[in-house]
């Protein structure tokens, strides 16, 4: 999978054209288990809210790197991810999983498209990518740091657990060595890992239909220590994690 991601660096286009892909699962246990773990989830009857995300991962790489899918996965930089569901998807439960792409739209950096994971009717993640080709970074937003409720220590190996568990083993993750031949300094926590976090610190607090949005700010370098905070706001949560600055800004509603 990662020689045909590296095999779309040569993508040019600039039209949407992939199909969606789909398929049926079960979950196993042993696979639900060590991925609780490494995100801090307790194990119960019910899947945890991002989990149908990992399930989905092959479509989603099958997706990327098909024909149809425009941009090259060497560089393309997950900016967003939103997850909503009406009720929550259960351990014994088969699963039926659709991945697709839409939205195909100007950045002020470049190009953003959606990938989106459906699962059984009642479950749909939308994660945005962009394609940098240029343009300023500023967003103009003026971000204010919040108190921090906890302080979490993010262990230099968490890429390469998470990665076990999730089967999303970017080298940019794994080892400082191999994240230097992308450009960063060492190893970066995966996004989708920081969302789980936070998510399973605030387990048993959100409603079982619940939407959850955030933005992927700067690189968690790893390990590191970071501040998470957390409050309610009369519609649902915000939450943070921030280092020297933001990694991470959410929302339940």
């Amino acid at each position: 999978m990662l020689l045909r991601a590296a095999l779309t660096s040569f993508r040019r286009g600039e039209t949407l054209a992939a199909q969606p892909v789909s398929a049926s699962f079960d979950v196993s246990l042993k696979h639900l288990t060590a991925y609780n773990a490494v995100c801090g989830f307790g194990l119960r009857d019910v899947l945890p809210l991002t989990y149908p995300h990992v399930l989905g991962f092959p479509l989603q790489m099958k997706l990327m790197t098909g024909s149809g899918f425009p941009f090259p996965l060497p560089g393309l930089v997950h900016v967003a991810n939103r997850i909503t569901q009406s009720r929550p998807l259960t351990l014994d439960e088969p699963l039926e999983i659709t991945v697709s792409a839409r939205d195909l739209r100007p950045h002020p950096q470049g190009t953003q498209v959606d990938v989106v994971t459906s699962v059984s009717g009642v479950w749909e993640g939308v994660s945005t990518y962009l394609r940098r080709t240029g343009g300023s970074s500023g967003s103009g937003e003026e971000l204010h740091r919040p108190v921090g409720s906890a302080v979490w220590k993010v262990p230099g190996d968490i890429g390469r657990r998470y990665g076990a568990a999730s089967g999303d083993r970017n080298p940019i993750h794994l080892y400082p060595l191999s994240a230097k031949l992308f450009g960063f300094k060492r190893a970066i926590a995966h996004g989708m890992w920081t969302k789980a976090r936070c998510l399973a610190a605030l387990e048993g607090r959100l409603p079982e239909a619940v939407s959850v949005d955030v933005k992927f700010k700067k690189p968690l370098l790893i390990p590191g220590r970071v501040e998470f905070s957390a409050h309610e706001n009369g519609v649902g949560w915000e939450f943070a994690v921030w280092g020297k600055g933001p990694h991470l800004l959410g929302s339940t509603t």
